[in-house]
């Protein structure tokens, strides 16, 4: 994962940390039984907040939880407990523990008899899948627009409800901010450094959170998935379903914007320079000053910015005398009468072009179970009007065949969603004049 939070600051405090440990002034204290994985070193997390009387506040960690700091910490801060303490977890663990143990003394006598551990190793499997899913019960992460969420409700959110990995919950970075967030503080630097040994790890090297478990905690816990940010920029993957901007009405105020200024107060009023449709997902860039957000809305004007789209079309396209690849051009303007779709005119519509490439025909399952033929193609837009992409699928003039899950010129089930996402994004720095280039690929 990208560092949600600039690291410099909070850095400093992690290698005061780390000579309090070496000057054995701070001690790792066994919290726990013990593992051998617990002994080949720990992360320690700092996150530098401010409260709302505009204090400082230091919060430091360690990841897991058979092991706590302990001893004088040689400045001011709060110590972050686990969010489930090492006695739920063990009193979770319990029931299964035994069997889980004697099947593996099983299952290794059986292997050095050349026997075949199949059906021992699944059920295996089934009880420490069992075990798992009674500690993650326990844990729910306090998020930064003032909710709850349990471990559960994250997982259905970023990983189609599938299990999460052992120790998800107890790095770092989930552990911090759950705590910031419920005691009402605003983060402005966190970083984490491995102290200890261990294959593949450096003592005092600073580490991004892990994409393997924080990378499914933190979205959640953020509310923005974010893949690049600097003072001057932030990089987000927008979902599916939210708004890039605010609306009318107070229920329309949850969104990409909103949502960038909650974690970083400091930002412009209005950061967004482009936006993606309620229904799309993927790239999107935002500006936290004034000289980047101008610097990058001319990028826009002057067509240097650099977009592809990958979308499933709901059919196959070569069997409708579709080429493998081409460009459009169409013209579209407002339906005023139907708000907020687009309707084709020659005379008064703007003109959209927008070039394809057909990459595949697939099998695509939807919601109902029902599955079909459908067509995943590439798409770059060279103008950027509204719901240039979705006519270019719909209309007649184009395709003639809507995205799947369209619900404004196609058909949506109950579950399902817009299969259009915004791929690659292509721009030049607006400070440091670099080219930035991102790719975040479809999870469809």
């Amino acid at each position: 994962m990208f560092p949600p939070f600039p690291e410099e600051c909070a850095l400093k405090f992690c290698s005061i940390i780390a000579d309090a440990l070496d000057e054995r002034k701070l001690f790792l204290k066994q919290n726990a039984p013990s593992s051998s994985r617990d002994s080949l070193g720990v992360m320690i997390g700092i996150l530098v907040c401010r409260n709302s009387e505009g204090s400082e506040k230091i919060l430091v960690t360690n990841s897991g939880s058979a092991k706590k700091l302990s001893g004088t910490f040689p400045f001011e801060c709060t110590y972050v407990e686990p969010v489930v303490s090492p006695e739920k977890i063990e009193k979770a663990l319990a029931p299964n523990d035994k069997k889980i143990h004697e099947l593996t003394f099983e299952i290794e006598k059986e292997k050095s008899a050349g026997n075949s551990t199949a059906a021992l190793e699944e059920e295996r499997r089934k009880l420490t899948d069992q075990s798992l899913e009674k500690v993650f019960s326990l844990y729910s992460f306090h998020c930064a627009d003032k909710t709850e969420k349990s471990l559960k409700e994250i997982c259905a959110e970023n990983i189609k409800g599938a299990l999460a990995p052992t120790g998800t919950g107890e790095c770092c970075a989930p552990k911090l901010l759950s705590y910031a967030f419920k005691n009402n503080l605003v983060p402005e630097s966190m970083c984490e450094i491995f102290y200890g040994n261990a294959k593949g790890k450096i003592n005092r090297q600073k580490y991004p959170p892990c994409d393997e478990r924080c990378g499914i905690l933190l979205p959640s816990i953020l509310g923005l998935k974010i893949l690049y940010a600097d003072s001057s920029i932030i990089v987000v993957n927008k979902q599916s379903g939210l708004l890039s901007v605010p609306g009318r009405g107070i229920e329309k105020q949850d969104c990409i914007v909103n949502r960038v200024r909650r974690l970083f107060p400091s930002s412009i009023e209005q950061p967004s320079v482009h936006r993606l449709d309620m229904e799309t997902s993927g790239l999107l860039v935002l500006a936290f000053t004034k000289e980047a957000h101008r610097n990058l809305n001319r990028q826009f004007e002057e067509r240097t910015v650099k977009k592809t789209y990958v979308a499933l079309v709901d059919d196959v396209l070569v069997k409708k005398g579709i080429p493998q690849e081409g460009e459009s051009e169409l013209y579209f303007r407002l339906d005023v009468e139907n708000r907020p779709h687009q309707i084709w005119d020659e005379v008064y519509g703007k003109k959209a072009v927008t070039q394809w490439k057909i990459l595949n025909v697939e099998k695509y399952k939807s919601p109902s179970g029902k599955i079909r033929n459908v067509t995943r193609v590439k798409f770059i837009p060279l103008t950027g009007r509204t719901h240039q992409l979705r006519l270019a699928c719909a209309d007649s003039h184009g395709f003639g065949v809507p995205i799947v899950g369209d619900t404004l010129y196609g058909k949506c089930e109950k579950g399902e969603r817009l299969m259009l996402h915004a791929q690659t994004l292509e721009f030049t720095h607006p400070v440091s004049g670099k080219r930035m280039y991102f790719e975040c690929p479809a999870d469809f």
